[in-house]
């Protein structure tokens, strides 16, 4: 009776711990689409992890990254999060956009655990679901 107790507590302590990581994670993501909503391009800098600061040195040079080469990021239309997972101990965030012409595109957010919390360590975009190849 005391194992299955125990197994239904850790089971329990598990989901529940995905979930807040998950919760975690969405928030590090939408705070950062608010701060490029309005061009706070500084804001948005901190949720960058360590290493893309360093690669990119300053928010004005992540900024001009990000709203040339990333619109749909910079100017999101909607937000809609897609499945985590975690794949060799790196989480990966599926994330769809509508841009302001009501196109999608489908992303996935690299996130990193720092002792300052989760961090963005890198964006990819996706192929669109069934598109040809």
């Amino acid at each position: 009776m005391k194992q299955m107790f125990l197994a239904a507590a850790f089971a329990v302590w598990s989901v529940t711990g995905a979930q807040a990581q998950d919760a975690d994670i969405r928030a590090v993501i939408t705070q950062q689409f608010d701060a490029f909503k309005v061009d706070d391009f500084a804001t948005a800098f901190t949720f960058a992890s360590p290493s893309l600061q360093g690669f990119f040195q300053n928010p004005q040079n992540f900024g001009r990254m990000v709203s040339q080469g990333y619109p749909m990021v910079w100017r999101p239309a909607a937000v809609d999060f897609l499945e985590l997972r975690e794949e060799g101990g790196t989480y990966w965030q599926k994330v769809q956009i509508a841009d302001a012409k009501g196109q999608f595109h489908y992303l996935e957010y690299r996130m990193m655990q720092t002792a300052e919390g989760w961090r963005i360590s890198g964006v990819q975009i996706l192929d669109a679901p069934g598109a040809a190849v």
